[in-house]
Order: C-alpha cells, then sequence, then structure tokens
C-alpha cells in the first residue's frame, strides 16, 4: 500500500503559518492526567488520560518528533482533514499539544468496541439492525463528502462504538489516507484495503468520493451475511474478482435477505463510478429510508461467519478494548485491583474482559488488514486496536 497523498501546508487549512493548530507546552501533563498505556508501537503510544480541567477521559496519542523527520507531511494531512471535522458519528480530533520532544494529539475516546464484536454477542440482528448502522455510516460520509473530503479506507475495522450503551452510535475513525479534494492534484494513488477498495481504485484511474460508497456498500454486504463479497488467497485473483464486481448473492445465506436490501448493495457496488450511488441517492434507498428492511432474527447465520471469516483481524484488535475496559471497570469499583470484579458489566464489556491478552509479538507484528505495513503516521484516531502501528 502506498503512504497517503500529500499536499503543501500551502494549501492546508493550518493557518497562515501552517502550525497554528499547535498549542505550546513545556508539559502536557500539567493539563491532563495520564491513566494507564494503552498500547505502544515502534513510533508512538497510546495513553488513556483524564482532562485535569473537566475529569473528561480522553485517549492521547504522544508521537516523538523524531519519529516525525521526513513525515511531517504524513502527520499534518490527517490533522488538517481531522481539524476540519465535527459530525456526531466521526471520531474528533479535540487538541494538539506541541513540547520541545512530542506532539500530543487529544483524540475522544471511543470505549464500546468494534462493530463485529457488538454484533456477534447480539441475541437478535436483523437487516433493519444492518440499515440503522449503514444510515449512520452514510450520513457520516455524506458528510466528509460535502467537506469536499474523500476517506478512502472506509471498513469495519474502521467503525467503532461510541459507548457500551445499547444505542450507541457507530463512529468512523481513522483518517490516515484520506484526501481533501480540490487541493490541486487529481486522486489516483493507490491505496486503500483489499477486499473494500473500488475498482477503479485497482485500476489506477483517476477516481473520487464514490470510491467511499463502494466500500459502504462491501461494509452492507457483510453486515447482511458475515462474509465478504470478494476473497481469495491470493491477491491477483482477488483483484481480478474486484475489476470485474464479480460478487453474488449466495444461497443458502441470501435466501432469507429481502430484494430491497440486495437493490440497495448493487447500487453501490455498482462498477461504474459514474452511476454507483452517491451517498445522497443511498439515503434515499427504501431500505435506509423506507421500511423494506426486514425484521426477521438473521444473528445465528451472520455471527456465525462473523466468527468464522474475521477471527484473525478480532484478536488483533483486542488489546486496546481491554485496556479500556480495565479502567472502565476499576473506575466503577472506585479501586486500583485487577482482581475480579462482581459488578455486573454489558455482554460485551464482559466479552472483551473474557479475552486473553494477546503476546507482544503479536501486536507489533499483526495487520488487521493483512495487508502491505502501513506507514507509521496513518492512524492518527484512537481505535480499540492494536497500537503498533500507530
Amino acid at each position: 500500500m502506498s503512504s497517503p497523498v500529500t499536499f503543501s501546508k500551502r494549501k492546508m487549512p493550518l493557518g497562515d503559518d501552517g502550525h497554528s493548530w499547535k498549542k505550546k507546552t513545556s508539559d502536557v501533563k500539567e493539563n491532563y492526567d495520564f491513566k494507564e498505556i494503552l498500547g505502544t508501537g515502534a513510533f508512538s503510544e497510546v495513553v488513556l488520560a483524564e482532562e485535569k480541567r473537566t475529569q473528561k477521559l480522553v485517549a492521547i496519542k504522544c508521537i516523538p518528533k523524531k519519529a516525525l523527520e521526513g513525515k511531517e507531511n504524513s502527520i499534518e494531512n490527517e490533522i488538517a482533514v481531522l481539524h476540519k471535522l465535527k459530525h456526531a458519528n466521526i471520531v474528533s480530533l479535540e487538541d494538539i499539544f506541541e513540547s520541545k520532544t512530542h506532539l500530543y494529539l487529544i483524540m475522544q475516546l471511543v470505549s464500546g468496541g468494534e462493530l463485529f464484536d457488538r454484533i456477534v454477542e447480539k441475541g437478535f440482528y436483523t437487516e433493519k439492525d444492518a440499515s440503522k448502522l449503514i444510515q449512520q455510516i452514510l450520513d457520516a460520509v455524506k458528510y466528509l463528502h460535502d467537506m469536499g473530503i474523500v476517506h478512502r479506507d472506509l471498513k469495519p475495522e474502521n467503525l467503532l462504538y461510541d459507548s457500551m450503551e445499547e444505542d450507541s452510535k457507530i463512529m468512523i475513525s481513522d483518517f490516515g489516507l484520506s484526501k481533501i479534494e480540490g487541493s490541486g492534484s487529481v486522486m489516483s494513488t493507490a491505496c486503500g484495503t483489499p477486499g473494500y477498495v473500488a475498482p477503479e481504485v485497482l485500476a489506477q484511474k483517476p477516481y473520487s468520493k464514490a470510491v467511499d460508497c463502494w466500500s459502504i456498500g462491501v461494509i452492507a454486504y457483510i453486515l447482511l451475511c458475515g462474509y465478504p463479497p470478494f476473497y481469495d488467497e491470493n491477491d491477483a485473483k482477488l483483484f481480478e474478482q474486484i475489476l470485474k464486481a464479480d460478487y453474488e448473492f449466495d444461497s443458502p445465506y441470501w435466501d432469507d435477505i429481502s430484494d430491497s436490501a440486495k437493490d440497495f448493495i448493487v447500487h453501490l457496488m455498482e462498477k461504474d463510478p459514474r452511476i454507483r450511488y452517491t451517498c445522497d441517492q443511498a439515503l434515499q434507498h427504501p431500505w435506509i429510508a423506507g421500511d423494506t428492511a426486514l425484521d426477521k432474527n438473521i444473528h445465528e447465520s451472520v455471527s456465525a461467519q462473523i466468527k468464522k471469516n474475521f477471527a484473525k483481524s478480532k484478536w488483533r484488535q483486542a488489546f486496546n478494548a481491554t485496556a479500556v475496559v480495565r479502567h472502565m471497570r476499576r473506575l466503577q469499583l472506585g479501586t486500583s485491583q485487577e482482581g475480579p470484579s462482581q459488578t455486573t458489566l454489558p455482554s460485551t464489556l464482559r466479552a472483551h474482559l473474557l479475552l486473553p491478552e494477546a503476546t507482544e509479538t503479536e501486536h507489533t507484528t499483526g495487520h488487521a488488514d493483512g495487508g502491505a505495513e502501513r506507514d507509521p503516521l496513518s492512524n492518527c484516531t484512537y481505535r480499540c486496536h492494536p497500537t503498533s502501528l500507530v
């Protein structure tokens, strides 16, 4: 995977000098009480912290300046994107501090866990549930597109729940591959995660915000059956499938799924980006805006397929979620003990607590997308993922 597309400071919304988004500090701990490390990687660490003034919990990404050498454009690309965004379903960058030695990104803490974990934990899951999830994603991506921003790496791993509440909203994270349109360059750099990228990206043709709509179609497909529309151990064969938009609604997994849901997916997973649904069009489709999404319970089939097809990424994603849950549990108990809790916690929380922590080796080598090594600065949003890549 290539590095994110970058553009010069004068084209970025960072202020006249390109650095007005940074707050100078001699010690960030004057403002924040560091609680515990959520994860440590080769280039940075993510820390759970509490703002002293408000007692609000946040995630702070601590990046040594020496790690930024030669990668200034990469980090500033993401900061430029995140700084512009204010939406209920998008993880926010709340502040940036700079000391002599470090850059500190103060991120909104999302503690509800992964999309797939929540679905597997549910006892009841329907098309309507999937429709509501996709509607939130479409709303957020429409906002991005209206702002002239293309995400370019939408996938289930970048969708997190804001809290452990049953009705928690879904949040979009990870803007390391985002690109602001209209900055004087045509987007043609191949990027994204294999399996979710649009055909025009693989064909190395100039592309636009339509690539995000394709990815939403792929996500909707997975939410309704539990497995990806394109899969092959051989990347060349996988890319060939995607280039041809060669996917099917296989029996028996799709037998109980409505024709409306399939029609919705077909319009998003349209090979020709010129006629592919936009977010606006998708939001008006009856499966989203109407009442065609079925109420039938499809949990057993979908959750079984998710566990079968996404088990590896689930293990790699458990570490940070467990660290957050441990801290939340201590707050709830009013103690710093690590012993077992008698407190009743939501089922998904308990599931995370029961997951054994993977080895440090696994976290420093695992890649949720199974692809090539990413730029260490390409993910500046806090996620319940191993932080070896951030």
